[in-house]
């Protein structure tokens, strides 16, 4: 492995998908990321459900939307995720 093969792989950013739960805020959407992760003693898959403060430049989130989203610098007190694709609209 070469030194910039493990520099990317040390610093890439996570992406995630979710649903947009509200998009009330000006440029900023909250998309709620569930994930299904396995019980530690009872083996039964338990979900565990995560709000993240998104960046929406321009506004065009909708509350039902299917989004992608991926870590970015900090933007605000709690604002540290940015919306890379919005893989569904809302009906």
């Amino acid at each position: 492995m070469s030194d910039t093969t493990a520099d990317t792989e040390r610093s890439a950013r996570k992406v995630r998908e979710g649903l947009v739960t509200s998009d009330k805020m000006d440029r900023t959407a909250v998309v709620t990321i569930t994930e299904r992760v396995r019980h530690p003693r009872y083996n039964k898959t338990v979900q565990r459900a995560k709000k993240l403060y998104v960046h929406d430049e321009t506004n065009d989130l909708n509350v039902g939307d299917r989004v992608r989203v991926m870590e970015t610098r900090p933007l605000s007190k709690l604002k540290r995720w940015r919306v890379v694709e919005v893989l569904e609209r809302a009906r």
